[in-house]
């Protein structure tokens, strides 16, 4: 072996010892998302989180919520299409809450009082379930997966066991299902991220001003809420409204995406201000603090519960520290309180402004 020839083989030897080294490998996550669209924060969140170049997204499981399920599923392909990257699998999942049904909410509605948002039950835009809409963003070539959301949620964890993060950002129907399907499901879980709950929001949106416990994702499936808040997670994270109503997507955040010029950033730019509530981030905060952790500056842990009674508290968020928990069987949950709001920004525009990292 020659002089050059012994040198060569040694500087292969080390770059591949040094990207052995150096290569991180991503984090697994699946988004488990009620994902209304075109554009607003359920949309922003999943691209949110295909833009990071610390995951890997295994696929997307819709449930009804904000908009129904074959709806939101619409959306979901077309983004991804847009986005370059219609290889990740997206699971439809449920159609309708567990028990609950739009009927028996409107009864509610009459002895308790109007809800200021109903997600797809709204009469506002109510359509029948099956409908989908001419998509404003145009439809999608791809299908999606052949597969029901919770078997592929409990596939993937048996594939890779305490490897994946489910972030959640819809009302819980999809992992209340996986875990009655497979009770060890939770167990085999790496964390469970979650949008949901409300404690004491310090606000004037008709939403929370007369009810601060009440939140839609619990309210619109109290029962799946119930059975994911009570099973043996091996952490949960949450970030409530009262987090979440400190942000604000801006005009000028949204022209400075647009001027990056990517497919990204032009669906961005036309419909990120379009659904109801689109200026709170609601759902991409909880993306972000889990993609930085440091984004949060404040959050305790409690322990939560929802209220099933069929009252007038019905669905509303319940928390107990540990000393006033009593007997009561309950999951504790980190609940996030405060951020570093530029950090956040800083963050958001910057990854939903970079080019979409490749398969």
């Amino acid at each position: 072996m020659t002089t050059n020839y012994r040198l060569l083989w040694q500087i292969v030897i080390l770059l591949f010892l040094a990207s052995s080294v150096f290569a991180q490998p991503r984090s697994k996550i699946i988004i488990n998302e009620d994902c209304s669209g075109p554009g607003g924060s359920n949309m922003q969140t999943v691209a949110l989180l295909v833009q990071s170049p610390q995951t890997e997204v295994l696929g997307v499981t819709v449930a009804s919520g904000d908009q129904w399920r074959d709806e939101e599923v619409a959306h979901t392909l077309r983004l991804l299409e847009i986005m370059g990257r219609p290889d990740i699998p997206v699971v439809p999942g449920a159609e309708f809450p567990l028990v609950r049904r739009r009927d028996e909410a409107q009864l509610w509605q009459e002895r308790y009082g109007k809800v200021a948002y109903a997600g797809a039950w709204d009469d506002r835009w109510w359509h029948d379930p099956s409908v989908i809409p001419s998509l404003p963003e145009g439809q999608p070539a791809s299908k999606p997966a052949n597969e029901d959301a919770s078997h592929f949620l409990i596939r993937m964890v048996h594939k890779y066991p305490h490897e994946i993060t489910i972030y959640e950002g819809a009302p819980m129907t999809n992992l209340a299902l996986a875990i009655s399907i497979d009770p060890e499901f939770p167990a085999l879980v790496k964390e469970l991220v979650f949008m949901g709950g409300s404690l004491n929001p310090e606000s004037t949106n008709p939403e929370f001003a007369n009810n601060p416990r009440h939140e839609f994702n619990f309210w619109f499936d109290p029962e799946a809420a119930h059975i994911v808040l009570h099973a043996p997670w091996k952490k949960i994270v949450c970030t409530p409204t009262d987090i979440s109503i400190k942000t604000h997507m801006t005009a000028a955040m949204v022209k400075e995406i647009a001027a990056a010029g990517t497919p990204l950033a032009g669906y961005i730019s036309k419909f990120a201000m379009l659904s109801p509530g689109a200026d709170i981030m609601w759902d991409e905060l909880a993306a972000a603090a889990w993609l930085d952790p440091t984004i949060i500056t404040k959050s305790e842990t409690r322990y939560m519960s929802v209220d099933i009674d069929h009252g007038a508290g019905y669905g509303n968020t319940l928390t107990w520290s540990k000393d006033d928990l009593g007997k009561f069987a309950a999951e504790p949950v980190e609940i996030q309180m405060d951020l570093d709001l530029a950090k956040f920004y800083r963050m958001f525009v910057s990854l939903m402004s970079a080019p979409t990292p490749a398969r």
